[in-house]
């Protein structure tokens, strides 16, 4: 770490060293400072941008510039002339004021250079040439250079601590719903400028009347000549790996088209390299972006409909062996100045093959001397296993869009997703308790969302906006489990782990492994809908009546049975029993779960000076019942949800918010069934048929400031959660294999988090720290006790960035991580250390020299466990304009087997080790349009 710091400081020293100082105050022809004057540098030997400036308030600027050069130096303000000198550096420090002008003229003033950074309301546009030094191939190679731009770990797009939602192309949607698709294959040579758009409103005609500032949208500008033909890139490549791996392959077209009227993207990729676009996971989140947020967001009602696919599909980085094929296309159309089409489809087929040791330490539990059982002594042993899976997975989403626009009083939206997937995963688990195990699960689930917008501003002081969302899921999930068993000594105190559980599932014991199935059914239905009233009383204050309701509808099925050692079907009949004695079946039958929510919304919307205040209430008139077993069980009541935001705007670009929300939490059905149900063989619940909501108490603080005088951006948030009634889970073990049902705690739930950012650049030295500090305290009932699960993380993040338009460039990042965990008895602390390296290099105008390195070090207890991960690749260009480039990338270079993880869940302490791809080395040959 002392390193790693020392290095840090060289680089920004050695910066500082060869750079002396130029300042001043920007003024007008009567001697007022102007705010937010353009002061640009440029350097007369290479003919390039040298250094930027933006005035503050009291029309200072200050320029970083190199020692004994000379530099024109120009400053521009809307409606004055603009201010040329050529100014010459020695070895000190330069103070010199510039007055400004009024420029009456109607001609347009001639720019020769743009500044990097400006701007214009919520809207910051960058100058995307200004951060560029040659080694960029996409688009996220870009935006990791924009200063208050971050891409973080997840691969999304974050602007100010605020994860951006849609990425739009010379403002047309581009695969709206996720980020990466753009980030990842959008080329780095079209792009001209890109522009953050802060409290970025969907419709136009609700921007005045609604708080919009947790949205924000990109879009990005192409270069002249990029427009009106196709453009884009087609990769293809070839590779080793070590044995027994196959021959290495990628192909990989990314071809776009953009005109005024329409615009059609295609992306393709083959490989068997683990490089993809979007992983497994990515695509179940494919939420459609904006236009499939549930109306209600905002009313205080959550509703689960639960997650019944197959959730646990393996992450790319964390496979063996990966084998992708995605097809994606986009496009929009407008026929007419009112009608805008879009849509995309996406098809990815995947095959993983994955391996993970693990080993389990089960948290202790303490004896209650009131009951006659002993607690503690039915506490599950220490478990170790290794566990090796293949997955196949075929997705396929589909998405239609349409917005009509006649006029600027009427919008109406129509927005239909689809989605499809066949998905099988096959695992051997060896567990030192249970012994071998294979399990099979698929799942072959669909489903339709629609949503129908309509808006209508009547006059300029009544508006209205009707917003429908219909919602159609089926899901189909299969599970088979095959166990060891030897049906000798079933009744022995030494038995096989699985018996006992086994006898309280019914199944047949005498047979030489049980293997065991369950067939599950969900389907959902759900209408959101609302219709809301604003009357904007003056230009200040408006208020907002909402009329809506949630209208949902879930019907379950499940069946446990097994299959005998001679082929026959065997229905089991449980023995297992409820908290009340009830005596539960292997069978769900016929569960239908009904929910109903009217509510009734007013919020108060009002400016005075720098504040705005948004208070408002919810009046809900909620319906809940379930139908299993012949019995029906209801809930209706009447609830109030009240709710709070203050915005106070310091600048245009400096705010705090304050937000607070009472909210309601209802369940999915498949915690409301009272059968049975396996979610793994280790792992059985069944429901609670009187399940309530929980209630929630939300409050979040959130300050934003870009500073562009001196280009520091600063971010930090807080956030509390208290959460009353809270379903929690009651869990009982036999030996590794728990039971649970569900019930509403009396036991209140707390958590807590509080992060931030500061980041400033120094000329061409960008540094920033980033820090994370989250608390959660949980109430857990294990084996009937009660106890509470604490848990603290505190994470720190300096990162320092050059961007030197000729010489190499580095990021030197440190992440340091400490998470201490108390589970009652056990109390732990986990320490990650993660220094790393990225290095990219622009050489002869030709060569293209990155490489990244990672140190990662992990200490548990006492014990530390290290890897590394280190990739290069080297790129040949006769120049920046030609078609043809040749690469060699490197990836896991060190050929590491597997990467080390720590941690701790509610009921146990886990230390895993997961197996990777080896190394490979491909050769890439890539045709630029």
């Amino acid at each position: 770490m002392k390193k790693l710091l020392m290095l840090l400081c060289i680089v920004a020293s050695s910066s500082s060293f060869a750079q002396i100082k130029m300042q001043g105050i920007v003024k007008d022809s009567i001697g007022t400072p102007l705010e937010l004057a353009n002061v640009i540098a440029i350097n007369q030997e290479s003919n390039t941008l040298e250094s930027y400036a933006t005035t503050d308030e009291q029309g200072k600027y200050i320029l970083a510039l190199g020692k004994n050069g000379k530099y024109k130096v120009q400053v521009s303000y809307i409606g004055y002339k603009t201010a040329d000198e050529t100014v010459t550096t020695l070895d000190a420090d330069i103070t010199k004021d510039f007055i400004l002008q009024p420029d009456n003229s109607l001609d347009a003033v001639e720019l020769t250079y743009e500044m990097p950074v400006t701007i214009k309301g919520d809207t910051i546009v960058y100058n995307a040439d200004s951060f560029k030094n040659g080694s960029e191939r996409k688009l996220e190679d870009v935006l990791k250079k924009l200063p208050g731009v971050e891409i973080n770990a997840d691969g999304q797009i974050e602007v100010e601590g605020k994860v951006v939602n849609k990425v739009m192309v010379e403002g047309k949607d581009f695969f709206d719903g996720d980020t990466k698709l753009a980030t990842k294959n959008i080329p780095s040579n079209a792009v001209d400028k890109v522009q953050v758009l802060r409290n970025y409103a969907e419709v136009g005609q609700l921007s005045g009347v609604q708080n919009n500032q947790d949205n924000v949208a990109i879009n990005i500008k192409l270069k002249e000549g990029k427009s009106n033909f196709w453009f884009g890139d087609v990769t293809a490549g070839v590779g080793t790996a070590p044995s027994p791996n196959d021959e290495l392959y990628l192909v990989q077209p990314k071809l776009f088209y953009y005109s005024p009227k329409y615009s059609i993207n295609v992306i393709g990729d083959m490989n068997n390299i683990g490089e993809v676009a979007l992983t497994n996971r990515d695509l179940r989140n494919f939420g459609g972006g904006f236009g499939f947020r549930a109306p209600s967001r905002t009313s205080g009602t959550n509703i689960n409909l639960g997650n019944n696919g197959l959730g646990g599909l393996t992450n790319i980085q964390n496979s063996q062996e990966v084998v992708t094929k995605l097809i994606a296309t986009n496009f929009s159309y407008s026929p007419n100045k009112a009608l805008d089409l879009s849509g995309f489809v996406i098809y990815n087929s995947s095959r993983l093959r994955t391996r993970e040791e693990s080993f389990i330490d089960y948290i202790d539990i303490e004896d209650d001397p009131s009951t006659p059982i002993d607690e503690s002594a039915s506490v599950p042993p220490d478990e170790a296993t290794v566990s090796t899976g293949r997955e196949a997975s075929n997705q396929a989403i589909a998405k239609l869009s349409a917005t009509y626009k006649p006029n600027v009083n009427n919008q109406l939206d129509y927005d239909l997703l689809g989605r499809i997937s066949d998905d099988k995963e096959r695992q051997n688990l060896f567990s030192s308790v249970v012994g071998n195990t294979n399990q099979l699960d698929t799942a072959k689930p669909y489903s339709i969302n629609q949503t129908l917008n309509y808006y209508y501003t009547l006059n300029e002081n009544n508006i209205f906006a009707f917003e429908a969302q219909h919602l159609i899921k089926d899901e189909d999930p299969f599970y088979n489990a095959l166990l060891m068993n030897d049906p000798s000594n079933n009744d022995d105190p030494d038995n096989d782990a699985f018996d006992d559980t086994a006898e309280g599932l019914g199944l047949n014991r005498d047979q030489f492994g049980y293997d065991i199935n369950q067939e599950r059914r969900v389907k959902s239905n759900q209408l959101d809908a609302k219709l809301d009233y604003y009357n904007i009383l003056n230009t200040k204050s408006n208020i907002n009546l909402t009329l809506g309701t949630i209208l949902s509808n879930q019907k379950f099925n499940s069946n446990i049975f097994q299959f005998l050692d001679d082929g026959t079907r065997f229905d089991p009949t449980p023995t297992i029993t409820d908290t009340d004695g009830n005596t539960l079946s292997a069978m769900n039958d016929d569960v239908e779960y009904r929910f109903g929510d009217v509510y009734l919304g007013v919020h108060y919307r009002f400016k005075t000076g720098k504040f705005t205040f948004t208070p408002g209430v919810s009046f809900h008139m909620y319906s809940n019942q379930n139908t299993q077993g012949g019995e029906t069980f209801k809930d209706n009541f009447f609830n109030v949800l009240p709710d709070f935001e203050t915005r106070i705007q310091f600048k245009k670009s400096e705010s705090l918010t304050f937000n607070y929300r009472m909210s309601n939490t209802f369940t999915d059905v498949t915690n409301i069934a009272e059968g049975l149900v396996l979610n793994n063989f280790n792992s059985i619940q069944f429901g609670n048929p009187e399940l309530q909501n929980a209630l929630s108490h939300n409050l979040s603080l959130f300050y934003s400031s870009f500073n562009l005088f001196n280009y520091t951006n600063v971010f930090a948030g807080a956030n509390y959660s208290k959460n009353i009634d809270q379903i929690r889970s009651l869990t009982n073990f036999e030996s590794v294999i728990r039971t649970s049902s569900f019930f509403n705690s009396q036991f209140a739930d707390e958590s807590a988090s509080v992060f931030g950012r500061v980041q400033r650049t120094f000329g061409k030295v960008r540094a920033s720290l980033r820090t994370n500090f989250n608390y959660s305290k949980l109430n857990q009932f294990i084996q009937g006790r009660q106890s509470v699960n604490e848990s603290f993380t505190q994470s720190y993040t300096p990162e320092i960035r050059t961007n030197f338009r000729e010489a190499p460039n580095l990021r030197l990042r440190y992440s340091y991580t400490v998470r201490d965990n108390d589970q009652g008895t056990n109390t732990t602390k986990f320490i990650t250390r993660a220094p790393s390296i990225e290095f990219d290099a622009y050489i002869w105008d030709a060569l293209t020299f990155v490489t990244d390195f990672t140190y990662n070090e992990q200490e548990s207890n006492g014990s530390k466990d290290v890897f590394k991960t280190w990739n290069a690749s080297l790129m040949y260009r006769k120049n920046s304009d030609a078609k043809w480039e040749y690469s060699l990338r490197a990836s896991n270079i060190l050929d590491i087997d597997s990467n080390i993880s720590n941690g701790a869940g509610n009921i146990s302490v886990f230390s895993s080790e997961t197996f990777i791809q080896p190394r490979f080395v491909t050769f890439r040959l890539t045709y630029t349009l």
